[in-house]
């Protein structure tokens, strides 16, 4: 009899882990809660639009995968907005390859909460026409609050509410949707691009701002002077001012900082002479980093590479080329 007892007290200590992991088995484990950027849109009322228009382009698997991204969100105002300045009756109007560069203009590679926002430019995901490679530049401006690309009077927009958290990125809420940036919005939205855009617009220049905002005779490269050139220029000319530049020396100037029909990168300059709108040349050197020689022999720096737009591409210089007049 004890030997009886002894062998079912075996076999009974034998079953107990069998018992336990039956038990385990049986219960169910709750899966943890998606929270990515597409999670996010999808939640909130006042992006449905952008849901819409990330479906209609495919791109929602992109921002529920693991890759991190800084989305800067249009609210459904905005696109209502978007939609009739543009002459669309609804967002099935807009051509579907229109709207994914459009779309993609709101993403940033890589997590940027508003903290690690920084005034300068950074690239979007979005390619405009101009360059098949170099992807849109996007111009952050903090000095008051977060404005992109000069706001939403520059086909821009402004952040209202920062710093929403997702599992792949951050979310930034925007009161504009971010139209391709031309030429012209990118010198309009930086503000040492300020006495450019006003010599561009004077009453009695050309109409630089449609030309440099179209497409005919793009792509463009520009070489824009910062505002400290142009005041140098004024100090080496005895001008007190840029109203009194004159009409012919302000128009074959400005027509001297362009190249058109080139989208010429950083990457791509190669020494030598290059010929300009205005049609006098000027000269690239490379050697002890890029600069520019004018008709003059004065020599300029370039100083800041690549800022790309839909139309073509910006190159920041730190003196005005003046031509032979």
């Amino acid at each position: 009899m004890k030997k009886l007892i002894k062998k079912i007290s075996i076999l009974a200590l034998i079953a107990l882990p069998f018992v336990s992991c039956s038990s385990d088995d049986d219960s169910t484990t709750t899966p943890p809660v998606k929270n990515t950027i597409a999670t996010i849109a999808s939640n909130n009322a006042d992006l449905s639009i952008l849901v819409q228009a990330l479906q209609k382009t495919d791109l929602v698997a992109t921002l529920d995968g693991s890759q991190e991204f800084t989305v800067f969100a249009p609210t459904n105002a905005s696109f209502t907005a978007f939609l009739q300045a543009n002459g669309f009756a609804n967002l099935d109007a807009v051509p579907t390859n229109v709207l994914k560069e459009i779309l993609l203009n709101h993403v940033v590679a890589g997590e940027l909460t508003a903290s690690a926002l920084n005034t300068g430019y950074v690239k979007t995901l979005a390619k405009g026409s101009a360059s098949p490679t170099n992807t849109l530049s996007l111009f952050v401006n903090t000095g008051n609050g977060v404005v992109l690309n000069g706001g939403t009077s520059n086909n821009g927009g402004s952040v209202v509410t920062a710093d929403v958290q997702a599992s792949n990125g951050v979310v930034h809420v925007i009161n504009g949707v971010l139209a391709l940036p031309t030429i012209v919005n990118h010198a309009v939205a930086n503000p040492n691009f300020s006495i450019l855009v006003q010599a561009l617009t004077r009453e009695d220049q050309p109409d630089f701002a449609g030309i440099l905002s179209g497409t005919a005779n793009s792509p463009f490269t520009v070489f824009a002077p910062t505002n400290e050139a142009f005041v140098n220029l004024l100090a080496e000319l005895n001008l007190s001012g840029l109203a009194d530049v004159p009409q012919e020396v302000l128009e074959n100037t400005l027509k001297y900082h362009v190249v058109t029909g080139a989208n010429v990168l950083s990457t791509n300059l190669t020494a030598g002479n290059v010929t300009t709108f205005q049609g006098q040349d000027i000269t690239i050197g490379l050697t002890g980093g890029a600069k520019i020689t004018d008709a003059n022999n004065r020599i300029t720096n370039i100083i800041a590479t690549d800022v790309q737009s839909s139309n073509g591409v910006i190159h920041a210089i730190d003196q005005v080329l003046l031509p032979a007049l």
